[in-house]
């Protein structure tokens, strides 16, 4: 498993997994105002891409490939801050 969760973070390291959206999905419906942090995020598979696209959580940090840098997180921040 790629996901870690401390606190009020959730760590997505390496390779996240189609595995790995559940454990995301169910720390996020535990508690909806944890970050997810894709700073050590190598690859995204696209169950977990549309399960933070679905959720739109906060999320830090920047994944090391620049598809997901420029693409999948400039769409999870879109929208921030609009009422």
């Amino acid at each position: 498993m790629s996901v870690r969760v401390e606190g009020q973070t959730i760590h997505v390291e390496g390779t996240a997994s189609v595995g790995d959206a559940e454990p995301i999905l169910a720390a996020l419906l535990e508690q909806p105002a944890r970050t997810v942090d894709l700073g050590q995020a190598t690859r995204l598979h696209s169950a977990v891409v549309q399960l933070l696209l679905a959720l739109r959580p906060v999320t830090i940090g920047q994944p090391a490939d620049r598809f997901y840098e420029s693409h999948i997180v400039t769409l999870l921040d879109a929208g921030k801050g609009s009422t």
